[in-house]
């Protein structure tokens, strides 16, 4: 559930800052700061509107018919945000068969349900890549009956990373798929962070906005918290504090300052959850162990306890090198310095290097 609560870059950041400046191109004959006017970055609305997306605009009507009048039966999921349903869609040419999709109706009670839905649409119509969920189409009705809120994504058939980790009742979720699920949300925010003419800040990572495939392969989904990262000389953007307990970075709880670091602190502790098979936050057990982060802090890595931490349920299928690998790198996320905190890039690397 969505709770509203509560100079220096690293070597490989400056890298990433000299690379972005080094692709402005001055054109010829044009002086530097009529150049630099020209060349001054784009907001996420302004790339959208220049980009040519292929969203389907749907009726309502449309998308109540597909999902059986947004039966109780089709709902697969909800949150603070709305609910999601199981739904088809006729092709975009009108041609072949129905398409799988899942359908998300906002809560729109007040001005913060639009803003989430808007930000959704433009986030997810600008980014392509195989570790983000596809937006196929919206909906948007302001009527008699009310405001309406609806997005159209691709259907994402074994559900998210947290209903495998953490449901009993679901098959033992292999430690080497675990590292690839968390390998491919990893290059995914390195694509955010890093590869877009604006950087994006996810700012809601946790084990459910990582879905999966009929492969396990993973994507990111939900984007309505997402925001525009520092841009010129800042460090951070200010913002209100927003997100899901347990995952946000200490200090963007405590300053509201947000930062691509704040990303990496939560991707630490959903290293953590996929280690130890718990939850960030867990009221229902003993008052020690509900926090996750303060509960491994009695096991560390190289202490002879440290597999006491590990989810029983993966048994003897995990290296304990391995398990130790991925232990020290979330560490390394979580660290109280956000400076000090690895990219994403770096990130991505150490995940292969444990595979």
């Amino acid at each position: 559930m969505k709770c509203f609560f509560f100079r220096r870059l690293s070597r490989s950041n400056q890298e990433l800052q000299n690379k972005r400046s080094k692709k402005k191109k001055y054109p010829a004959g044009a002086s530097k700061s009529t150049s630099s006017l020209a060349s001054s970055p784009r907001s996420v609305s302004e790339l959208y509107k220049e980009k040519e997306h292929n969203l389907k605009v749907l009726t309502l009507e449309e998308l109540s018919e597909a999902t059986n009048g947004f039966s109780r039966m089709q709902k697969i999921g909800e949150g603070g945000f709305g609910s999601v349903y199981k739904g088809t869609i006729r092709p975009q040419n009108g041609c072949g068969h129905p398409i799988l999709v899942a359908i998300k109706r906002l809560n729109t009670r007040g001005f913060q349900g639009h803003k989430e839905w808007l930000a959704e649409v433009q986030f997810l119509g600008i980014v392509n890549h195989p570790n983000l969920v596809k937006l196929l189409g919206y909906c948007s009705v302001d009527g008699e009956r009310g405001i309406q809120r609806l997005l159209v994504y691709e259907f994402m058939p074994n559900r998210s990373l947290e209903d495998h980790v953490f449901n009993n009742a679901s098959p033992v979720l292999p430690w080497k798929t675990r590292l690839q699920i968390m390998l491919g949300a990893a290059q995914g925010i390195a694509y955010l962070h890093e590869e877009l003419e604006v950087q994006v800040i996810y700012r809601d990572f946790k084990s459910s906005n990582v879905l999966l495939d009929n492969d396990f392969h993973p994507k990111l989904s939900d984007f309505g918290l997402a925001r525009e990262g520092p841009v010129g000389d800042q460090t951070h953007v200010s913002t209100a504090v927003v997100g899901t307990r347990g995952y946000a970075a200490p200090e963007y709880v405590e300053t509201g300052h947000l930062k691509v670091q704040s990303d990496v602190w939560s991707f630490g502790v959903v290293l953590y959850e996929i280690l130890t098979g718990r939850r960030a936050l867990d009221r229902n057990r003993p008052t020690m162990e509900q926090k996750l982060l303060d509960w491994v802090k009695q096991y560390p890595v190289n202490s002879s306890s440290f597999s006491m931490i590990i989810d029983q349920r993966l048994r003897n299928q995990y290296s304990i090198a391995s398990a130790r690998k991925i232990a020290k790198l979330a560490d390394s996320c979580l660290k109280k310095n956000p400076e000090d905190r690895p990219s994403m890039s770096q990130i991505v690397e150490s995940l292969k290097q444990a595979l």
